[in-house]
């Protein structure tokens, strides 16, 4: 049954990187891939002997001795956990997707567009890539991409221009989010989990980060595609901008950065604090758009509904990629089918008993490093939430041990490597229409070189800390 999972897995992941040769959205296979998977898991329960508990990142004692009642409503509390954790993302990106589609409404980013006072391409690669490694590391580096991909929607009008800047945009953001405790899913679970500390996280990594983003951008600085300058679309260059566009845009990326505050404060999942910066910035929103908002006037309740359509949040929402929230549903819950039967965590433990060093103390030892950069390099083809959480219930280091930090530099920027490695390059590949194997052909070598640097970085300033 394993088998057949690992088979259906696979054939649904090549489905999606042929997409444009199969002539199918990816959404379609990853929906089906996620449905078909969990099918057969629930139907061959009897026959598997592993299962994890995410929960407590640890397989499951006597799990094969279990009576099938017991092993099915072990699925279905799974499953609920899974989907429990997919839509804390998904709530979150539709959170975060609504605020700049908001924020566009009223022409908030075409104020960015008149402040760049250049057309120079490599400056504008170093621009974007220096602000999608700062903002990773406040705001997360899924809501930095979805944030610095529209600002260069509104600059950049050639998306064949376009996709080389997201692509670098990729590699920035995800190396900005690795020395952050809230720039990435996975550093957020190691520093949740008392693996790291926010300081340590801080002193062992940004280096790496740094260098992880900035050889991959004076790279590719040298290269055609960032050679001249842009083609700027000269046709909306007269258009009226709402009078509002300057404040809206602060007011958004205000309520976008607090997120992270919030959730510091209250201790709750981040996409509680984006519902709350949601429904403050569409606030304003009706009340920029000139548009009846009264607590007392009754009268105007009527003619308010009529133009409820037009409203600047309906107007959003209605622009939402949908189809790209399917997607990031379809493949989290196959991956996480993955983790449940334990797949994912044999795969590192394999790796621990292959590699005799794997597990010992790291002081410069190749071996371990190895792993850990193969641990990375496996985020990228698979995931690297399930890897990362596989690696807590197979070490026992104690806080701020230098294997949390690699692993967690390792899985967070590994995932760039592949476009859809990271939740960073869907959320992109999605917004841009990125071609898979394009961007294996002309991003994924930068994202190598950039990890491998990053990785070298740590091994050779580890010892300082």
């Amino acid at each position: 049954m394993e088998s057949l999972i690992i088979g259906v897995f696979v054939i649904g992941y090549l489905a999606i990187t042929l997409e444009h040769n199969l002539k199918l959205d990816k959404l379609i296979p990853a929906l089906v891939m996620m449905a078909v998977i969990w099918a057969v898991v629930s139907l061959g329960i009897d026959s598997f002997s592993n299962w994890f508990d995410s929960s407590n990142h640890s397989l499951v004692e006597g799990f094969g001795a279990l009576m099938h009642d017991e092993k099915v409503h072990l699925v279905e509390e799974t499953l609920l956990h899974h989907l429990g954790k997919t839509a804390e993302i998904l709530v979150f990106l539709l959170g975060a997707m609504t605020i700049v589609e908001i924020i566009d409404y009223f022409d908030g980013f075409s104020t960015i567009k008149n402040y760049v006072g250049f057309k120079s391409k490599k400056k504008l690669l170093w621009m974007f890539s220096g602000l999608a490694f700062v903002l990773s590391a406040i705001i997360d580096n899924l809501t930095a991409t979805i944030v610095l991909i529209s600002i260069l929607q509104k600059i950049v009008s050639t998306r064949e221009e376009r996709i080389w800047f997201a692509g670098l945009i990729i590699i920035a953001a995800n190396a900005g989010g690795a020395w952050s405790p809230i720039g990435d899913v996975t550093t957020t679970m190691l520093w949740i989990g008392n693996k790291v500390s926010t300081l340590k996280l801080v002193e062992y990594l940004f280096l790496p980060s740094l260098l992880c983003m900035a050889v991959p951008a004076l790279i590719a600085s040298f290269m055609p595609a960032f050679k001249g300058e842009i083609e700027i679309d000269d046709a909306n260059e007269d258009k009226p901008t709402s009078k509002y566009s300057g404040i809206m845009l602060l007011i958004g990326l205000l309520a976008i950065v607090f997120v992270p505050i919030f959730k510091t404060i209250t201790h709750l999942p981040p996409y509680v604090g984006m519902m709350l910066s949601l429904g403050v910035v569409a606030t304003f929103a009706e009340i920029f758009s000139r548009r009846k908002f009264s607590l007392t006037d009754f009268n105007s309740m009527e003619e308010s509904n009529q133009h409820a359509a037009h409203g600047p949040v309906h107007h959003s929402l209605s622009k939402i990629e949908m189809p790209s929230i399917l997607f990031f549903l379809g493949i989290l819950m196959a991956v996480a089918a993955l983790e449940s039967l334990g797949i994912l965590f044999n795969f590192a433990d394999s790796l621990k008993e292959t590699v005799p060093m794997l597990g010992t103390e790291l002081h410069g030892e190749g071996v371990s490093d190895l792993v850990v950069m193969l641990l990375g390099v496996g985020s990228a083809v698979i995931d690297n939430v399930p890897l990362v959480a596989a690696s807590l219930g197979m070490f026992s280091e104690p806080l701020d041990n230098e294997l949390w930090h690699f692993i967690a530099f390792a899985a967070g920027t590994g995932g760039s490597m592949l476009i859809i490695g990271s939740a960073a390059g869907v959320v992109a590949m999605g917004m841009e229409k990125i071609d898979f194997f394009w961007y294996l052909k002309n991003i994924a070598w930068l994202a190598l070189i950039g990890f491998v640097v990053g990785s070298a970085t740590f091994m050779i300033t580890r010892t300082m800390f």
